[in-house]
């Protein structure tokens, strides 16, 4: 018994030694040294390679962006706490991604965060770290080597590289961040991604205001038959590893932001003549002997954008393995022969959201209208391409929902400095996240279900002997609730007139006949038979408005633009203006789709049937209902702000309101049953809005990608 003591001892002790000795290991063995310069990664011709336990590992890089904002906040406003970035980093490693790509400074929680996850984890995280340059600054000066841009730049990059060693202090400043960086992660730091998605106005006007810059010899880096713009990159490059060096006897691998816009193919049906204007080659910067990590590319590549993703005829035409078109790869395959480099894919995905704003009409890879479950696979599916092309990685877009963003066919429909109190589903790029923001502080205030315990501390807004309803919202949705006697859903249709505006609306619903109990300007109509759907008095529709009369894009009718005409319009959000083909030599028209379609399902992200999409739920007797904010023409419910007449004011502009009005008309065989009163309902303000955090499906799918590709 004692000599087992004493072995069991021995292995414990042994076992621990070599723990100790692991971490000892690992954080003494994470930095090569040649020369008297240090470095944690480096490239060859295709990869990446860490510096991880005294040798090189050759990787295909799988990560996720992170932005800066959570829901009440902008990004300037640099919220997360320090907890928050713990917390991410931990289900971030979980879903096993190697790297986090961040755009700018952030403030010392971030850095603190990673310091702190990666001394006591089994396996890194590393960062790709991003320098932002000024878009006010560009906007005015239209070119990069202008002295306030270019020494702007330079002193951002040099502030990063002094915060990544943990030696920097920065003083407050407005929507910057500040304070005293002590943590020194630049052992988890594989290299720099220098710059933005690059407008090719401010690329031309670069090259056109500089012609007899032609070309640069720093040293470390030196450009070949480079543009001015091209040269503008290599110098800042230069800089940022000169200064890394002379410094901190460090250096790391060094790229620049590039996207499909600026890159280096002719797409000769491109419609939109910027989206094929410029190039920015970063094979025209090269490097010395001196830098010893190497160049690499990145570029953001999504599948629906820019057009010829969907009319280039060669892409239109290649299938893949599975036998499918596949545009992307098409695409992925053609940029990767431009490049001697690795090239990472420091972009790339689908919105889970329920409007939308551009389609690949072969793939159905959309950006919005799309599920979270098909979010996951969708992501999963192009990192299986990216690393089938023999890209370095790929890094998908993005960590968490941001309620601040835009987009452009929904932004002219909302407050811009009320944007990040409220939760809007119909603008895409809010929903790119594999990590939502759901509105309530634990929970939801509902789950369209069909199951009805939501509501059970609620009392009915509207009752009658064959029909409840019931009403409430949140920072995302207005909700309702029919309680129908005998409902038999294949048959009976019930219609929810709304009465938002008091400069507007119909007395009378033309399509089906009806007489309303106040002017409506909306009626949700759950309609098995015609499809269910959100309509809009003609004269209160933005669509219409928008692109039949204002920008003549469409045909106008004389009786939409009449108060009291009973015509109700499907609700539409624009795809694209009228395009011309100049390959095919022919001109598209307006692309548009039905956003105000309502899709019946199962809401509730706990259920095995959990779709995103949902808009209503019908279980026996009971329908629940969920409408965006949004297409309901409110501008900010967090004010109660809503779109004025848009005729009156020659435009969208706001207007507050108190509260709205809902009644309730149910027809049965044909014939109305129930046309009750349209009754007031109205919420309260808020300047903070209430918010609990959720992993998306996609996030589950994506843990299984990343574990099974490239490893």
């Amino acid at each position: 018994m004692k000599k087992f003591i004493i072995i069991s001892a021995a292995i414990i002790i042994s076992a621990f030694i070599s723990y100790k000795f692991f971490f000892l290991f690992r954080n003494f063995a994470s930095t090569f040294s040649e020369n008297g310069i240090s470095y944690v990664s480096k490239v060859d011709n295709q990869s990446f390679y860490t510096y991880e336990y005294g040798k090189w590992n050759k990787s295909f890089i799988k990560g996720i962006n992170m932005g800066a904002a959570m829901p009440g906040t902008f990004p300037g406003e640099l919220a997360i706490s320090k907890e928050d970035y713990l917390r991410w980093l931990k289900q971030i490693a979980a879903m096993n991604a190697d790297v986090i790509r961040v755009y700018t400074i952030l403030k010392p929680e971030f850095y603190e965060a990673l310091y702190d996850y990666n001394k006591s984890a089994l396996k890194p995280l590393y960062i790709f770290q991003g320098v932002w340059l000024d878009e006010v600054d560009m906007e005015e000066f239209q070119d990069a080597h202008n002295p306030k841009i270019k020494e702007n730049f330079k002193k951002d990059i040099k502030t990063l590289i002094d915060i990544i060693h943990g030696n920097a202090k920065l003083e407050p400043k407005k929507g910057h961040a500040s304070g005293v960086y002590t943590k020194n992660i630049s052992p988890y730091v594989m290299g720099w991604i220098l710059g933005i998605e690059w407008a090719p106005e401010f690329v031309l006007s670069t090259n056109e205001a500089n012609p007899s810059i032609g070309s640069f010899d720093g040293d470390y880096i030196y450009t070949e038959n480079a543009s001015p713009f091209e040269v503008f990159l290599a110098e800042v490059g230069d800089y940022a590893i000169e200064y890394e060096t002379m410094n901190y006897k460090m250096q790391r691998p060094l790229s620049f932001t590039n996207w499909v816009t600026t890159d280096t193919l002719r797409h000769p049906n491109e419609p939109l003549e910027n989206e094929d204007m410029v190039e920015v080659n970063t094979e025209h910067i090269k490097k010395k002997d001196s830098f010893k990590p190497g160049l690499f590319a990145s570029y953001h590549i999504y599948p629906y954008y820019p057009d010829f993703m969907n009319y280039q005829h060669d892409y239109a035409a290649y299938k893949d393995k599975s036998g499918k078109i596949n545009t992307y790869k098409a695409y992925l395959k053609d940029l990767k022969k431009e490049h001697t480099v690795p090239v990472l894919v420091a972009e790339f995905g689908i919105p889970a959201a329920r409007g939308m704003a551009h389609i690949n009409i072969h793939m159905g890879y959309n950006q919005g209208n799309v599920d979270e479950k098909s979010q996951g696979e969708m992501n999963a599916a192009m990192l299986r391409d990216i690393y089938e092309e023999g890209y370095a990685g790929g890094i998908v877009f993005t960590w968490q929902d941001e309620w601040f963003k835009r987009t452009w066919n929904t932004m002219d429909l909302d407050i811009p400095d009320s944007r990040p109190f409220w939760s809007n589903p119909q603008t895409n790029e809010q929903e790119f996240g594999v990590l939502a923001f759901d509105p309530g502080k634990g929970s939801s205030i509902c789950y369209v279900d069909g199951e009805i315990s939501d509501w059970k501390e609620d009392t009915p807004f509207i009752d009658t002997n064959n029909m409840k309803l019931y009403v409430k919202s949140d920072e995302k949705y207005l909700y309702i609730m029919g309680d129908i006697k005998n409902l038999d859903f294949e048959k009976d249709k019930l219609l929810l007139p709304i009465d938002i505006t008091p400069n507007s609306g119909n007395l009378k619903y033309n399509a089906y006949n009806i007489d309303l109990k106040r002017p409506a300007d909306m009626v949700i109509a759950i309609d098995k038979k015609s499809g269910s759907r959100v309509v809009v008095d003609s004269y209160y529709d933005v669509f219409y408005y928008t692109y039949a009369k204002q920008l003549e894009m469409m045909e106008q009718n004389a009786s939409y633009e009449k108060i009291g005409s009973g015509n109700f319009n499907p609700i539409y959000l624009c795809l694209n203006r009228p395009l011309y083909l100049p390959e095919d030599k022919k001109t598209l028209p307006i692309e548009k789709y039905e956003t105000g379609m309502l899709l019946e399902g199962n809401a509730n992200p706990n259920h095995k049937e959990y779709n995103s999409l949902t808009d209503y739920a019908v279980k026996g007797d009971k329908i629940e209902i969920r409408i965006p904010w949004q297409l309901l023409n409110v501008m900010d419910p967090s004010t109660k702000m809503i779109m004025d007449d848009l005729y009156e004011k020659k435009g969208v502009s706001p207007i507050k309101i108190q509260g709205l009005y809902i009644g309730g008309i149910l027809i049965r065989d044909n014939a109305v049953t129930v046309n009750s009163s349209m009754d007031y309902y109205t919420w309260k303000e808020w300047d903070t809005p209430t918010y609990h955090e959720r992993l998306k499906p996609s996030y589950y799918i994506l843990k299984k990608a990343f574990k099974s590709i490239g490893n």
